[in-house]
């Protein structure tokens, strides 16, 4: 499943200055991962298997739920879960330029 941003859909897509690590597009993976790209190119994966399966996984655990997690949609630049939950686009932004993924732990 793959979402996009467009002016329709994100009022702040046409506002200057653009920021490098707004999330442009997330597609949905097996295994608890998403595929990104941001709005500069750079794209890459984001793993939440261990944080959503971790003991004290918080907000997180509703994301174990499949269905609930293929629900992944980028909302004015965050990806986001329709409960709320959401993941700092900025903390992604410089993993995946460092090491092209982002694994999320507590």
């Amino acid at each position: 499943m793959r979402f996009e941003t467009t002016p329709e859909t994100d009022p702040t897509a046409g506002v200057t200055p653009r920021v490098p690590w707004r999330v442009a597009t997330c597609e949905v993976l097996r295994g608890y991962r998403l595929h990104v790209r941001f709005q500069d190119g750079t794209e890459g994966e984001v793993d939440l298997s261990e944080l959503v399966h971790a003991p004290d996984a918080g907000v997180f655990a509703d994301l174990r739920d499949e269905a609930v997690f293929r629900q992944a949609r980028v909302e004015l630049g965050v990806v986001m879960w329709p409960n709320g939950v959401d993941l700092a686009p900025d903390a992604m932004y410089d993993a995946i330029r460092r090491d092209g993924v982002w694994r999320v732990e507590l």
